[in-house]
């Protein structure tokens, strides 16, 4: 990833993150829109520890009556029914839902939950529904009236945010409206609510960032610098912003932008499945290795007679050979493998070269490997 992409990245973090259009959603549209690799659901997690230091920072005053009020009712009976030290309770369950589904659904979160054409319909479907609620649900509670039903409520809408397209504001504070929440108490609790889950989730995801991902530490650290100082300010837009008004310009925008996906994803203009590439690396050359390992365990079988330089399927994988790059293609991520490296490589459409998957160009395989007689032409 260069820095001209994460300083746009870390821009559309800070800028989605509190709105409730779904940042995660929309690093991947954006992304897919430029022509980009998906960054990937590590840089997503990490760049939103910027965001959540901005709400650290925003919420200063709440967050350290709640931890201080919480930790000194643990010793003190008197405290405990002071709002304070129930909150650091409220905050506390409704981060396990989430906690529990993060860890679960881990690998769909970093592959098949990014399609393009699932993330169009969770814009439209949860912008309607935030619609509806906001329009119609009596909203007369203050955050006073939490309990912990409630709370586990909030955390249960929160959970749905591990789908790119939901939006974790979004479906955080259309929960609150539901449970007769005010729009600014729901959502003053949403960001609250989000702030453990979140930084859990970047802190884990730290130890994917580099490596075979597309974002390295140095474009992750740019963008999360870039998200923290954006974000900071559209909180203070947003938070002013929903007092007087209501949130059906972000639901007209949800329908529109899932809309406008569709539509380009159905004229095959986007691949609901581009740039997926970069973050399902790790897991497909696992794949591989697996494969590889399971085929040396078994008899090799009896050389033949003849050579079979142009064999119509791979020996290692199990692939098709494809006929053009005459490279072993995955029939279902679309990649190739370097026969010498065993890489997974992606095609350029130009040169009908490999990819290198860490700089970004084409190169011949054949003549890079000094083992391979360098290509003709």
């Amino acid at each position: 990833m260069s820095i001209f992409e994460a300083i746009i990245l870390g821009l559309v973090q800070g800028l989605t993150e509190f709105l409730p259009i779904s940042s995660s959603g929309h690093l991947r549209v954006v992304a897919a829109f430029s022509g980009w690799p998906d960054p990937g659901a590590a840089f997503t997690a990490v760049s939103q520890i910027g965001t959540e230091l901005a709400v650290l920072i925003y919420f200063r005053k709440d967050v350290w009556n709640i931890l201080s009020t919480w930790f000194r009712s643990l010793g003190n009976k008197e405290l405990r029914r002071n709002i304070d030290a129930r909150m650091g309770w409220y905050i506390i369950i409704g981060s396990i839902p989430i906690g529990v589904a993060g860890l679960l659904f881990e690998e769909q979160i970093a592959a098949p939950f990014r399609d393009l054409r699932l993330i169009a319909l969770t814009l439209i479907v949860f912008g309607v529904l935030l619609g509806i609620v906001d329009r119609y649900a009596r909203k007369h509670r203050e955050l006073t009236d939490l309990n912990v039903q409630r709370g586990v409520v909030y955390g249960l809408f929160q959970m749905l945010a591990l789908i790119p397209g939901v939006s974790r504001s979004g479906a955080t504070v259309t929960g609150g409206m539901l449970l007769g929440f005010k729009r600014e108490a729901a959502a003053r609790y949403a960001f609250l609510l989000a702030m453990p889950a979140v930084f859990a989730s970047g802190v884990y995801k730290l130890k994917d960032i580099g490596g075979d991902q597309y974002a390295g530490a140095a474009a992750t650290i740019i963008g999360t610098v870039v998200a923290f100082f954006v974000g900071y300010a559209v909180i203070a837009w947003f938070m002013r912003f929903i007092s007087t008004n209501s949130f059906m310009p972000f639901v007209y925008y949800r329908i529109a932008l899932g809309i406008l996906i569709l539509t380009l994803v159905s004229f095959r203009v986007l691949d609901p499945q581009g740039g997926a590439e970069a973050e399902a690396a790790s897991g497909a050359r696992e794949t591989v290795q697996e494969a590889e390992s399971e085929s040396s365990e078994s008899p090799e079988p009896s050389p033949s007679a003849e050579p079979s330089p142009s064999a119509s399927v791979d020996p290692d994988t199990g692939w098709p050979i494809d006929a053009e790059t005459g490279l072993a293609r995955d029939p279902e991520t679309g990649q190739h493998k370097d026969p010498v490296t065993g890489e997974l490589v992606q095609i350029d459409p130009g040169t009908g070269l490999p990819i290198d998957p860490y700089t970004g160009r084409p190169y011949d395989p054949a003549v890079v490997h000094g083992e391979q007689t360098p290509a003709a032409g």
